[in-house]
């Protein structure tokens, strides 16, 4: 099998990885350490494993878990390189007496109707300073921290009172600049009565977003 043939998530499920999960573009999975020092040992081992394959992993330790992400990133998606370190870091947890909890596992995404694109698309990405992905009519965090926004096509329609907003919590030295690029990708701002808390902005079909900072708040 070519290395770098993405596959899909029903090709996945019978490789024999009862832990992982197909998410989108990668493959994910949840193990229950059960304490902090359990998951770093964890870790440590996944590390090895990752640097031996050349494939590296995101992962994220909290005191009782560890969850994986693996993704082919030049090729964007899951190919065979993912699931090979998927059953090597699942035969790590088994000798560690680890067990998964596949079904534990979610993402969520993002879905705006709009009957145009290209009309939109510039102000998001602007405003959550984001990147395509791998499809025309996507927007990814390159941090991973956000989750995917998709533009869903819809018939052309009157505003309505909301569809959706996001309330995007940012430092306060960069909230101008973001609303500013914002601004510049074809959107407006619709109230700054609460500033620096927070401003609203709108793209060009009327969909809201808030630039928000913790400056005025208890949190």
């Amino acid at each position: 099998m070519d290395p770098k043939a993405l596959l899909s998530g029903d090709q996945i499920s019978e490789m024999g990885l009862p832990d992982w999960r197909a998410m989108y573009d990668a493959l994910e999975a949840r193990f229950r350490t059960g304490d902090f020092a359990k998951g770093l040992a964890f870790v440590d081992r996944i590390a090895e494993a990752a640097e031996a394959a050349n494939h590296h992993p995101d992962v994220t330790l909290t005191y009782p878990s560890v969850h994986i992400r693996l993704t082919s990133h030049d090729v964007g998606g899951k190919t065979a390189r993912d699931v090979d370190l998927a059953h090597r870091i699942s035969g790590i947890a088994q000798m560690l007496g680890i067990q998964a909890e596949p079904a534990s596992v979610q993402r969520a995404e993002i879905g705006l109707d709009t009957a145009d694109l290209a009309e939109i698309k510039p102000f998001w990405k602007a405003v959550l300073a984001m990147q395509d992905g791998s499809a025309d009519d996507e927007l990814v965090d390159p941090s991973g921290v956000l989750p995917t926004l998709w533009f869903q096509q819809a018939e052309p329609h009157e505003e309505p009172r909301q569809r959706f907003h996001f309330d995007l919590r940012v430092p306060p030295e960069v909230a101008q600049e973001r609303i500013d690029a914002a601004v510049a990708a074809g959107g407006r701002v619709v109230s700054e009565d609460q500033a620096p808390r927070f401003v609203v902005l709108a793209d060009a079909q009327g969909n809201k977003v808030c630039i928000c900072t913790h400056v005025g708040r208890s949190h």
